[in-house]
């Protein structure tokens, strides 16, 4: 029989040590340390000031980086998000092979992010299965550098990353539209809307809470993208496609600049909060309107 007394509040505390030691105290470091001139090894360090963070958002680099992350994360959520219910809204009427096509949609989830990227690096080369697809269906005019020209390289690997996360996206939506009452679908059906229309007017205001979902979690995934990205092009072709995480890698390991990486790396937790966090409250208010 339930008491009314709520648990003692040292249950938690071995789940408070344990995310204080991995997660804020080696965060917390790093903070202090993006504003020093510390060498990444020893213990003696200068504080700069905001040099860092100066030099962070001065480099062209940088900022390259920071408009590729924007517009990776923007072009990824919405395909993403776009193919997954279209999928779902596919795959929930009563079709019979529904739950093969489910199964075959969601497997290149299962794939690491590493894996897929090299899987897509092969098939993208000049000489690779995609223009050798397109030569053989007589669309050879089509075939392109696709991961070696500047102009479309970054959209190319957001097909890559849409075509690995969109069976993820699938599933969430699915469980939102099982949900939603038969009984409204067919009112509607009645009174004459067509598929569309039950569709936008009854289907996606009900399903709602699966689309906040889905836009927050491809949003926070994307703003901080490396596996992709790093196994497919390394940021290349001349940073045409480096993001805030791949330059936060080359900076610490390939150029040893750590108190600048560690300033890259606090501008994109907080570019990734800021974001985050507004479009939570964006489309939550919109939920409640």
């Amino acid at each position: 029989m339930a008491t009314g007394i709520s648990p003692p509040f040292w249950y938690v505390v071995p789940a408070l040590a344990l995310y204080t030691a991995i997660v804020l105290w080696p965060n917390g470091q790093g903070l202090f340390y993006s504003f020093t001139n510390w060498d990444g090894l020893g213990s003696v360090w200068d504080a700069v000031g905001i040099e860092n963070y100066t030099r962070v958002l001065s480099d062209p680099n940088s900022i390259r980086a920071i408009i590729n992350t924007f517009l990776l994360t923007i072009v990824v959520t919405v395909g993403q998000n776009v193919v997954g219910l279209l999928l779902a809204l596919g795959l929930n009427a009563p079709i019979k092979s529904r739950y093969v096509l489910r199964l075959v949609f969601f497997l290149p989830v299962v794939l690491t992010p590493i894996v897929a990227g090299y899987l897509w690096r092969y098939l993208l080369t000049p000489n690779g299965t995609v223009n050798s697809f397109l030569e053989s269906v007589g669309l050879g005019a089509l075939q392109q550098n696709w991961l070696g020209d500047p102009d479309i390289v970054i959209y190319s690997i957001c097909a890559a990353i849409i075509w690995q996360g969109a069976g993820y996206s699938m599933v969430i939506y699915l469980a939102g539209l099982q949900a939603v009452p038969a009984e409204a679908l067919e009112a509607a059906a009645i009174d004459g809307a067509g598929s569309f229309r039950r569709t936008w007017s009854i289907t996606l205001p009900l399903i709602n809470g699966a689309i906040v979902v889905n836009l927050l979690l491809t949003l926070i995934a994307n703003l901080k993208q490396f596996d992709t990205v790093f196994a497919m092009t390394e940021g290349g072709p001349s940073g045409a496609s480096e993001t805030m995480a791949t330059l936060v890698y080359k900076t610490a390991f390939t150029y040893l600049q750590y108190p600048s990486a560690l300033a890259q790396g606090v501008v994109l937790t907080v570019l990734v909060g800021v974001i985050a966090f507004a479009q939570f409250r964006l489309t939550q208010r919109k939920a409640l309107g």
